[in-house]
């Protein structure tokens, strides 16, 4: 397996306490949950054969990932560890920045949240951001989907957005994250749009409903070659999101629902990210 969607930060350094009232406040996240030290996040991806780990530079919901500490974990495993640098596209200095994480630090993507970030994903103040990531073929990691600290605007988050955003940067790879929950179905109109826009399925197996209607809905929109596949350490593991997968049809038992294909299923975890978003040949 190859996991496309992991984080790595410590709490108290990079997650500030603002985030951390909102995720124990909606889902009872703790200290030693969300803590990832490196360690923690070399032992958690020992059955992977590489992993893409994520920067997130989101002051605003108090998590900043700084991009040079993000490099200095990658440089230990080049050929396991592919960071995605973070900025916030309409800050200013933030094509600099940019360019500094990618030729500099060696990152060979970047990680958006328009909700975390305080932004609109059309903003044309990130536009020479999109340029440059598209100009250098650096794919982006974006969180379209919703979230729990009260500070997020969800009208950043919608999934819809990115259809303009993809048809003025046609050449641009995109990952939607969480298959953009819970608008799933605009997410994968939208990936079945657009030839470099993809999803992955990170963090959804724990809500087995949503989870089935999600991928089934691939199924029959015919785009489940586009889907990657994530765990969203540390909020699942490889293993858990593997095991989520195999089992999305267990609620199904005695109904008449389609079934999610098994062979969509082994495609997904045999999939190779980095190659789809032109990471390694």
């Amino acid at each position: 397996m190859i996991d496309c969607h992991t984080h790595l930060w410590r709490v108290g350094e990079h997650v500030g306490p603002r985030f951390m009232e909102s995720a124990r406040r909606c889902w009872g996240a703790t200290d030693a949950a969300m803590d990832v030290s490196p360690d923690r996040h070399t032992a958690a991806m020992a059955g992977t054969e590489a992993a893409i780990v994520l920067g997130f530079h989101a002051p605003h919901v108090d998590v900043v990932v700084p991009n040079d500490y993000l490099a200095a974990y990658c440089r230990q495993a080049p050929k396991r560890w592919y960071g995605f640098a973070s900025v916030n596209p309409v800050e200013a200095g933030a094509l600099d920045e940019l360019r500094r994480a990618h030729e500099e630090l060696g990152l060979p993507g970047l990680k958006l949240g328009p909700t975390y970030q305080n932004y609109h994903p059309m903003d044309r103040r990130a536009f020479p951001v999109y340029a440059y990531a598209e100009a250098q073929g650096i794919p982006i990691m974006i969180h379209q989907a919703t979230t729990f600290p009260r500070e997020s605007p969800l009208q950043f988050a919608l999934p819809l957005q990115l259809d303009e955003v993809a048809m003025r940067f046609p050449e641009l790879k995109i990952v939607l994250a969480h298959i953009g929950h819970p608008w799933e179905a605009d997410c994968v109109v939208t990936i079945r749009k657009h030839p470099n826009l993809f999803s992955d399925i990170s963090a959804l197996h724990g809500r087995p409903w949503r989870y089935y209607q999600a991928l089934i809905t691939c199924v029959e929109y015919g785009v489940t070659d586009k889907l990657l596949f994530g765990s969203d350490f540390p909020f699942y593991t490889p293993e858990q999101t593997a095991s989520g997968l195999r089992g999305v049809n267990r609620i199904l038992e005695g109904t008449a629902l389609p079934r999610v294909p098994d062979t969509v299923i082994e495609a997904i975890l045999a999939r190779d990210p980095l190659r789809v978003l032109g990471l390694r040949v």
